[in-house]
């Protein structure tokens, strides 16, 4: 066993400098993800006991990220990536002390909070995208995600539940008030250790400083459909475990039990899948991932009861890491194809690509929102996911078709590595 974990310690070990440290600025980060995701929306239940200022929470932060993409490309003309990317950290606890600091959860302040977390988001993303392009290659993507998302469903197993633990030992809601301006306080910190470890790496700005373009190739348009629909599951998705169980299966102790039941193995299967696959298995991974997706929606919306949103919890717990860990390599697989082809940076197409996801965003929580103001919450909780979950099967055949395009198409691996080589030591010299 002992030698076993030396020789994948070993494997880390022999990625590049750059590699390690963006791995490493992102677990530390991925401790704050859970109070994003998850508790935010719960304390918006809490305060309000209405689902709709979730999803309304969620589209500000949905508009914001856009929004910051732009803004990101014209920063990185001036400011260098690691301190943009550092900015983007912080903000998403600047945006948790805004929500604790309001006396009333009214839509206006919902939606300064939000659009501030999408500033976080948008900063956050668009130079994280750009920097796993910079530091990673078609052959260790899989590895790259994989280790990527084995640490944050490792740390999935334990914030969660602490988080949750410690709210619900507090009694009384000026009790349960100051618990959350505790862990806001302490997400702050952590977003700075989260920034100091960033400067640790030697990360270039893109060489290539226009990024907005109207016309792009055929297979990059194909993308942008997978990417709409990726974006209409997070439309709601994010927001819709802390809905369901803090509805059905009660207060937030229930919400981290819930979120860690199960973990350490979906983690340590993410890891070898992507430890140990190949580009060639990423439909497969893909395909299960979706499956899961739906057959736990399905049940969901068939049962609605305290079971069924356990299933739900544990197959989404194994299903979205599954689809991630397929997708994100897919995206960059793509975007190292038509940049070789259309002479563009890679930054162009992370910045196009927020638009694929914008509108499937748009989409997913317009579903729900429609559900819940034509027919009633109940529904909206029930049903919402399962559409979106049955819809989303649709990127299976949307992503062979990509991934048969791109083989065909695709420039020599070794040409892409040598432009890639080639960009990298521009940036050095600027």
């Amino acid at each position: 066993m002992l030698k076993k974990l030396k020789t994948e310690v070993d494997h880390f070990k022999s990625q590049s400098h750059n590699f390690k440290i963006l791995v490493l600025t992102n677990m530390v980060y991925a401790l704050v993800q859970p109070v994003i995701d998850i508790f935010v929306a719960a304390y918006i239940m809490r305060n309000s006991n209405d689902t709709s200022k979730v999803v309304i929470y969620q589209l500000a932060i949905y508009t914001g990220i856009p929004l910051t993409f732009l803004i990101n490309g014209f920063l990185l003309k001036y400011i260098n990536i690691r301190k943009l990317y550092s900015m983007g950290m912080l903000l998403s606890g600047v945006s948790m002390i805004i929500m604790m600091s309001l006396k009333t959860l009214d839509l206006t302040g919902i939606g300064v909070a939000g659009i501030t977390m999408g500033l976080s988001f948008g900063l956050y993303w668009s130079n994280r995208d750009y920097l796993a392009i910079y530091t990673t290659n078609d052959n260790n993507r899989n590895y790259y995600y994989g280790l990527e998302t084995f640490i944050y469903t490792m740390i999935a197993i334990i914030v969660p539940a602490t988080i949750g633990w410690f709210i619900q030992s507090k009694t009384g809601e000026t009790d349960k008030h100051s618990a959350y301006v505790i862990i806001t306080a302490v997400v702050f910190l952590i977003t700075l250790a989260a920034s100091a470890v960033c400067f640790i790496g030697k990360f270039e700005n893109p060489v290539q400083k226009k990024y907005i373009f109207l016309k792009f190739h055929p297979l990059w348009y194909k993308l942008l459909s997978l990417a709409m629909f990726k974006g209409l599951a997070q439309g709601f998705l994010v927001t819709a475990p802390a809905m369901l169980i803090f509805k059905i299966l009660g207060e937030e102790g229930e919400l981290g039990n819930a979120q860690s039941i199960g973990a350490v193995l979906a983690a340590i299967i993410i890891y070898f899948i992507g430890r140990f696959s190949k580009p060639s298995d990423r439909i497969k991974t893909f395909s299960v991932g979706l499956i899961l997706f739906a057959v736990g929606a399905c049940i969901n919306g068939a049962l609605y009861d305290k079971t069924s949103v356990i299933i739900f919890l544990l197959l989404l717990l194994i299903a979205k890491p599954l689809m991630d860990l397929a997708y994100y390599p897919i995206q960059l697989r793509v975007i190292d194809i038509v940049s070789h082809i259309e002479k563009r940076g890679e930054f162009a197409y992370i910045l196009n690509h927020e638009s694929g996801l914008y509108v499937g965003r748009l989409l997913g929580a317009g579903t729900f929102l429609v559900l819940y103001y034509t027919i009633s919450e109940d529904i909206a909780l029930r049903y919402a996911v399962g559409i979106i979950a049955l819809l989303q099967l649709c990127s299976i055949f949307i992503s062979k078709n990509i991934i048969a395009q791109g083989n065909k198409i695709a420039p020599e691996k070794e040409d892409i590595e040598e432009t890639k080589v080639l960009q990298e030591t521009a940036a050095n010299i600027v």
